[in-house]
């Protein structure tokens, strides 16, 4: 025999997955609205060199390569708004 018991909450009721699907929209339009902010301080004249290539090795999981030929770098300065020898600059003093 089966035991009911162990059914119990096992089919959703429609509201609470609605309510789980709006909060899940919600966080989505979070995260996105963080990461437009974050991009926005990427190339922000306000924020340092350094600040800015953490935030873009943040962004893209990657580290600063350590080679001053790197291809990396320069995608690094156009993504940054920096030019190449700021962020050359940068990588000499790490």
């Amino acid at each position: 025999m089966v035991d009911q018991r162990s059914y119990q909450g096992a089919v959703a009721d429609p509201g609470s997955v609605a309510d789980r699907r709006a909060q899940a929209e919600h966080e989505q339009q979070q995260r996105l609205q963080e990461r437009q902010q974050q991009l926005a301080l990427l190339t922000s004249p306000l924020s340092t060199p350094d600040e800015r290539i953490r935030l873009w090795e943040k962004l893209h999981a990657l580290n600063l390569p350590k080679s001053p030929t790197h291809k990396l770098l320069r995608i690094i300065a156009d993504q940054t708004e920096l030019s190449l020898e700021q962020v050359l600059e940068v990588q000499r003093t790490r």
